[in-house]
């Protein structure tokens, strides 16, 4: 009787060619302007330069506006596009969207400079989102007082959901800012200097009217001199012809 002999089966696994996988695309525009008008434009343009400016110094503070956030994998529809935002615990770098599962983490802080047009998303499917990402402190602001009232907003995380932040004036816990109007503009304020952000071009400006200012005194300054170098000669002269 001939002994059976187990035959050992070795089991394969078979993936379908690269190829033939599914790829999932992830716009980077949906095609709609950057902001309704210039003043909006303006706006976002200032928080954004002021901020990378204020944060240039620390590596793992990244500022954005007007980028798709993506926030679930898979999923293309599942996405958002602050105005302007703020992620601090990953890298500086230019990116073209913004993966939450990639980067580890969804933005701390959002702007939306809002309007008319686009109350009924900044205060509705937009702040919800915000708040389902988990974003510490989401701030509106009205330039043009369209509607909203009063035209500067902000929302700060609780356990229980977004609460109205009901100080005055407004202040970023996360940033470590102070938000004030000034006009139609909103300005980011140090509250331990009292000074505000500028942007690279605002500070650049600033330099320039005071070098200008400076070099005015220091004429000032020298005409003064010789004046009074004019007068002591010509008194001592009137004194010499006493």
């Amino acid at each position: 009787m001939t002994e059976a002999k187990e035959v050992a089966t070795v089991g394969y696994e078979v993936y379908p060619p690269a190829a033939s996988r599914l790829l999932v695309y992830y716009p980077e525009s949906d095609g709609q302007p950057m902001a309704e008008t210039d003043t909006h434009r303006r706006q976002m343009m200032y928080l954004i330069d002021a901020l990378e400016d204020y944060f240039r110094a620390d590596p793992n503070v990244y500022v954005a506006g007007n980028l798709f956030v993506y926030y679930e994998e898979g999923d293309p529809t599942q996405v958002v596009a602050p105005d302007v935002f703020v992620v601090k615990g990953v890298p500086k770098g230019d990116r073209r969207i913004y993966k939450v599962w990639e980067e580890g983490k969804g933005p701390d802080v959002v702007f939306e400079v809002t309007s008319r047009g686009t109350r009924k998303e900044d205060l509705g499917p937009k702040k919800g989102t915000y708040e389902m990402l988990g974003v510490e402190e989401y701030f509106l602001f009205d330039p043009l007082e369209e509607y909203l009232e009063p035209r500067l907003m902000g929302f700060r995380l609780a356990a229980s959901g977004y609460r109205q932040i009901e100080q005055e004036p407004l202040m970023s816990h996360v940033l470590g800012l102070e938000l004030w109007v000034e006009g139609e503009m909103l300005r980011l304020v140090n509250p331990i200097t009292g000074e505000k952000l500028l942007t690279p071009l605002e500070a650049q400006e600033a330099r320039r009217q005071a070098e200008a200012r400076a070099a005015q005194e220091a004429v000032a300054r020298r005409l003064a001199e010789a004046e009074v170098e004019r007068l002591q000669a010509e008194l001592a002269r009137l004194r010499g012809e006493v």
